[in-house]
């Protein structure tokens, strides 16, 4: 991937070269400085929500959220050790929250708890992998702060479409996942 963002810059430099080239400089550090902003403000961002997920664990709320979540996921994700409950109902809840960059570790300890090392997806990983990837949240406070980073007069006005097209998506995809797995299932 590295490869193709290298050559799209160089294509990029060489049309800017030819159109217009007293642009190219001051092009390329503006746009490094709007990044680093971007950075800088998705950090604090970040650190706000990874805070308060550490004070979940010191509290001990995430094993009661997890007890609380843990039907849900059972009927979900299907029988788990109680620990890769904890992470997966801790990866939902950051999702619900809006918190993607909290969610990925967990997330991802999840995945590996769950792998049974036969090389393939297990149904509990493919739904997880689904559950993350249409980004069901209720509050997308990342996309909040962004907004509100940005100088937005109503940054919280994308709460009820984000909330039908997460469930919209869920249901969509965790609907043809199955689907998938009973066509294979009489196929054989």
């Amino acid at each position: 991937m590295s490869k193709i963002w290298f050559w799209l810059l160089i294509a990029s430099i060489c049309v800017l070269i030819y159109i217009n080239p007293e642009i190219i400089l001051p092009t390329m550090l503006s746009a490094s400085e709007e990044t680093l902003k971007l950075c800088l403000k998705l950090c604090a961002i970040y650190s706000v929500w990874l805070g308060l997920l550490n004070v979940m664990e010191d509290s001990g709320i995430n094993k009661k959220l997890s007890r609380l979540l843990s039907p849900i996921t059972r009927k979900i994700f299907g029988k788990m050790d109680d620990k890769t409950n904890e992470l997966v109902c801790m990866n939902i809840s950051c999702n619900i929250l809006g918190m993607g960059g909290a969610a990925t570790p967990l997330g991802m300890k999840a995945m590996q708890r769950m792998d049974d090392k036969s090389g393939t997806a297990t149904r509990p990983m493919k739904m997880l992998i689904i559950f993350a990837a249409t980004s069901m949240q209720i509050i997308p406070s990342t996309v909040i702060g962004l907004r509100i980073t940005a100088g937005s007069q109503s940054s919280s006005n994308i709460i009820l479409p984000t909330i039908i097209s997460a469930v919209l998506t869920a249901i969509l995809g965790m609907g043809l996942a199955l689907l998938i797995e009973r066509l294979k299932k009489r196929k054989k």
